[in-house]
């Protein structure tokens, strides 16, 4: 169904079959139950270019950008020609209303500003309407532009200002003459756009003044305009070339021809004598002169029918004519002069029942007055539809783009009649219906953004609510709407729809929609060239949808980041990787120092070369979720628990070890004598009838003590086997020896002194240290000790208690595993 263009067979009358007595059910206006056997309506995914993006519009999952592909880039868009600009005004005019066709007032009293007007328009110049509201301001720009048809290459662009910001009439200019579906260029190629186009452009209803105008003027230099607004709008600045044009009210005379022709009979003596009182309160205003001649032809219709408007659902004597008003089938008294100035009310209440439920939506929508394809469905008549006629014919509406709005100062009186006792409920169940119909996959966006208005009024009077539920519907037509806004090129209502729909989510507690609505946010502010927004939108709803654990959801927030990060060059954002996603991280420790009250190893460490360098972990060589390794750089960012695990290990390893070797190192303090050097000697293996090495002796040559005088006792190994001093000369029997004879022990077999310069040590050379480096480990490098490193003392449990007067011990046994031992 086109609500736009609707046939005679919507109206309630007969046409060919479609009427009551010819037994054939009428069809329904909007038939979105699809008939039996046809498919199911899909929900509608639009994709869209803008700018540099491709925007893929999905009321299900959310909207997702991306960088259009090579390839998919559309070419300069076309301009239309003068039948296609035709087809395009007409489609875009408000619907004509039903019922009988309302009578063509002339233009009284404007040749002089429509000359004027048309002189300075053809030489280029731009003009500020400006005039009360009812002064007839949308009347005289009709006839400008049939005057002003030839006067431009790209002809005559009518665009409304009401709602509409400097930008959006950019793009409805650029939309007005160029042919470019789907396609929404950035603000560079729109400037460079509009910058070319040469028309004559007449703009009602400006809302806006001052520096917005004149950017709006900077941007279109080859475009002539003429604004027309009241004078409550900002002026323009001081330095603006703006020619001003001031529209007054009718005189006398004009204002009762206008009555006359508007009650399309002549008047009597009292009627003028009523009607001059009216234009010396009304201040000569057109509006009131066509509102009063609605008056008059109720009130001639009363004279005739008493009761004609009882089938109406009101009897006449409901109708407030006044305190003394008498029916008497013959005389009705003309309206008080406070009636005939604000006729609201007495004209309504003399309407027909659905078109006051009509006006009593409207006033519940702030003046915006629903499609009449919404009317049977809101107000539950079949017929409503017909009541948008009788507003229209009453003087009650007033044109507003491709709508209708109540005319000015309505809706302050009807509120006054009681018309808005019940706007809440009304404003409720008008959201409801609008949301079921705009989420419905068979309604274009088109259809959705021509009743723009009238949607975010319905939202906006829920938000904030007070009764149950009152939010949560707001949320719901928030959510069913925005979509079709963005395929609709409407982003103006895009982004109003979406900040009320967020509001209402935050007060319902619907984090999950709230979470959406933020994400449309930065996904909006991204295509408009605001990064920092749109990073605070996105990542406020990552934040939201991960504490709801909604997966795909974050997903597309973090792709939506990542190319606003990558677009305005800024750093990679902080996202926290999932366990077992992430790569292990390189961190470098200082080397463990020995506990405090301990003396420094008198060894002599060679320096390593790899000491204070950063190992590097190969990335391939990292193991991989079972996903697939969604780490990379991000997962640098974050930490695992198992790498934390390691770590820790390693560091009470490193402890320990540390205590170890400085209780070593205290307790052999005592064995150390003068000048004495400390050597190393190798382990010998065990072999049962071979000599050992002899072990480096004392640099006198003296030979040590007996150990049995000496008194010194037996020192456990490493193992935990006794080690006797050299000298002691007992053996021992090993107990790997199959035959059970006794061999001597390598810790006690004596030998020979050492002859060599004690200036010169037998060293032995030392194994290379290890680095070990494991994904799954701690990447701090761990290195096993050296022999300087690490030494095999006596336990602390049995300390070396021989006198150090007596020389030191001549032989220390050392075992294979720990290292050398120090003498």
């Amino acid at each position: 169904m086109d609500p736009t263009h609707r046939g005679p067979e919507e109206y309630g009358r007969d046409n060919g079959g479609f009427g009551e007595g010819s037994g054939r059910r009428r069809p329904a206006r909007d038939q979105l139950t699809p008939e039996p056997g046809q498919p199911t309506p899909q929900a509608r995914v639009v994709r869209l270019i803008a700018g540099d993006y491709l925007l893929t519009v999905n009321p299900i999952d959310g909207s997702e950008v991306e960088l259009c592909p090579p390839g998919e880039q559309p070419g300069p868009p076309a301009r239309r020609t003068a039948t296609g600009r035709a087809d395009r005004e007409r489609a875009t005019a408000p619907p004509v209303p039903p019922g009988p066709p309302a009578p063509q007032l002339p233009l009284l009293e404007r040749a002089q500003e429509r000359e004027r007007l048309v002189r300075l328009l053809s030489r280029g110049r731009s003009v500020r309407l400006t005039g009360p509201a009812g002064s007839g301001r949308t009347a005289l720009l009709d006839a400008v532009a049939a005057d002003c048809a030839d006067l431009a290459p790209d002809g005559v662009v009518r665009l409304s200002g009401y709602k509409r910001s400097a930008t959006d009439l950019l793009y409805g200019l650029f939309e007005a003459v160029h042919d470019a579906p789907l396609h929404r260029p950035d603000r560079d190629r729109l400037l460079e756009r509009v910058r070319s186009i040469g028309a004559v452009v007449l703009l009602d209803d400006l809302e806006f003044g001052g520096a917005a105008l004149e950017e709006l003027l900077d941007a279109t230099p080859e475009c002539a305009f003429l604004f027309a607004t009241v004078p409550d709008v900002a002026a323009p600045t001081t330095d603006s070339h703006l020619e001003e044009v001031f529209l007054a009210g009718l005189g006398r005379s004009a204002a009762v021809d206008l009555l006359e022709r508007a009650a399309e009979r002549p008047l009597t003596d009292e009627e003028a004598n009523w009607a001059g009182d009216l234009w010396f309160e009304s201040e000569g205003l057109p509006l009131r002169f066509v509102q009063a001649a609605a008056l008059l032809r109720q009130r001639d219709l009363l004279r005739t029918d008493p009761e004609a408007y009882g089938e109406y659902g009101g009897p006449a004597a409901d109708a407030p004519f006044g305190h003394d008003q008498a029916v008497d089938g013959v005389h009705i008294p003309l309206p008080s002069l406070g009636e005939g100035a604000a006729p609201a009310a007495l004209l309504a209440s003399r309407l027909s029942g659905p078109a006051r439920d009509t006006l009593r939506f409207a006033v519940a929508l702030g003046g915006e007055v629903p499609h009449q394809a919404h009317l049977p469905a809101l107000i539950g008549d079949t017929h409503a539809d017909a009541a948008l006629g009788e507003l229209a014919g009453c003087g009650l509406l007033s044109p507003a783009g491709s709508r209708y709005r109540l005319a000015a100062g309505v809706v302050t009186q009807l509120e006054a009649a009681g018309y808005g006792e019940d706007a809440t409920e009304r404003a409720r169940a008008a959201a409801q219906h609008y949301a079921w119909w705009a989420g419905h996959p068979s309604v274009t966006p088109e259809r959705v953004t021509a009743e723009g208005d009238a949607v975010i009024a319905a939202m906006a009077q829920l938000v904030p609510g007070d009764g149950a539920g009152q939010t949560s519907v707001a949320v719901l037509l928030a959510r069913s709407a925005t979509p079709a806004f963005a395929a609709g090129l409407h982003w103006g209502a895009w982004e109003k729809a979406l900040r009320i729909g967020q509001e209402a989510a935050r007060i319902a507690g619907e984090v999950a929609e709230e979470a959406y609505f933020h994400h449309e946010l930065g996904v909006l502010a991204l295509l408009a060239g605001n990064p920092d927004r749109a990073r605070a939108e996105l990542e406020t709803s990552i934040s939201m949808r991960g504490a709801l654990a909604d997966k795909s959801g974050a997903v597309a927030g973090r792709r939506a980041l990542a190319l606003v990060a990558d677009r305005s060059g800024g750093p990679l954002p902080i996202v926290l990787t999932p366990p077992g996603d992430e790569l292990p991280v390189s961190r470098a420790e200082a080397p463990a120092t020995p506990p405090a009250g301990t003396r420094p190893s008198m060894t002599q460490t060679p320096p390593r070369p790899y000491e204070g360098a950063t190992a590097v972990i190969s990335r391939q060589s990292a193991p991989k979720a079972a996903g697939g390794a969604r780490g990379g750089r991000f997962g640098l960012l974050a930490g695992a628990r198992r790498n934390l695990v390691a770590t820790a290990a390693g560091v009470l390893l490193t402890g320990v070890l540390g205590t170890v070797v400085g209780l070593g190192l205290t307790s052999g303090d005592d064995d150390v004598q003068g000048n004495q050097d400390v050597t190393t000697e190798q382990s010998q293996s065990q072999d049962g009838g071979e000599d050992e090495l002899p072990a480096d002796g004392p640099a006198d040559g003296s030979t040590s003590a007996d150990p049995a005088s000496s008194g010194s006792p037996a020192t456990p190994g490493p193992s935990g086997s006794e080690i006797t001093p050299s000298g002691s000369g007992t053996p021992s029997t090993d107990p790997t020896d199959p035959s059970g004879t006794p061999s001597s022990d390598t810790s006690s077999s004596s030998r020979p002194p050492s002859h060599k310069p004690t200036t010169s040590p037998t060293t032995t050379k030392s194994p290379k240290p290890t680095k070990t480096s494991s994904p799954t480990a701690d990447p701090t490098e761990t290195e096993s000790p050296s022999p300087t490193d690490t030494a095999t003392e006596p336990e602390p449990s049995q300390p070396d208690t021989s006198d150090s007067a007596s020389g030191p011990s001549s032989s220390s046994a050392a075992s294979a595993d720990s290292g050398p031992a120090i003498a």
